[in-house]
């Protein structure tokens, strides 16, 4: 058996369209290889439910319909890395999204001698995308999620992650997975792609 031990230090971020699966396999990727997968929406949901100094920072922001700035997404995302659990490595998934939240992450990670181990990006065709996502919306009677919705999403995807990839691609972290396919064929390639690093699940044979 390969010890938890071979893991310690994995700190990953996955990033993929929406109706990628994204989710799903984020939750597996955490279980698998005994590191948490953390996601801003989850940060910022448990410190306003908590009360904390920064979340209601974050309600007093999202109560006037604003967006929540980088300088307080950083200092959630920092506050979260710092817990226990992440000492050994992590997931994230949905930060960093702007240019000067990779800057801080670096910078933050560097402060503490460690770094990215890879970034795990999903890519799949668009218009099987889509599809899949339209087959859904009418599966759950969702009439107002439209192809027009789906497809702007997905441009608002490509948008915002596109420098975010280019900047990883240049550091040789990104590790691109097809992201079509049964839960567990992606997960396969996710598990290849890591193992490609050295990075294998905590039970692994």
């Amino acid at each position: 058996m390969t010890p938890a031990a071979d893991v310690q230090g994995t700190r990953l971020l996955i990033v993929g369209p929406p109706g990628a699966g994204k989710g799903t396999q984020a939750v597996r990727i955490a279980e698998t290889y005994g590191i948490p997968a953390i996601s801003t929406g989850d940060i910022f949901r448990a410190n306003v439910k908590n009360e904390t100094p920064l979340g209601l920072k974050v309600k007093t922001i999202l109560d006037a319909g604003d967006y929540v700035p980088d300088t307080l997404t950083n200092e959630l995302i920092e506050d979260r890395l710092a817990q226990p659990d992440a000492e050994q490595g992590f997931l994230l998934d949905g930060y960093p999204r702007t240019a000067d939240q990779v800057d801080y992450l670096e910078s933050l990670l560097q402060g503490k001698g460690e770094q990215l181990t890879a970034v795990v990006q999903l890519v799949a065709d668009r218009d099987e995308i889509v599809e899949r996502l339209r087959r859904r919306a009418v599966e759950q009677g969702r009439s107002d999620d439209t192809e027009e919705a789906i497809r702007h999403r997905q441009d608002v995807y490509l948008r915002e992650t596109g420098p975010l990839i280019a900047a990883y691609g240049e550091k040789g972290l990104v590790l691109e997975v097809d992201g079509l396919g049964s839960i567990d064929e992606v997960a396969s390639r996710i598990d290849d792609a890591l193992a490609s690093r050295g990075i294998r699940p905590t039970a692994a044979a």
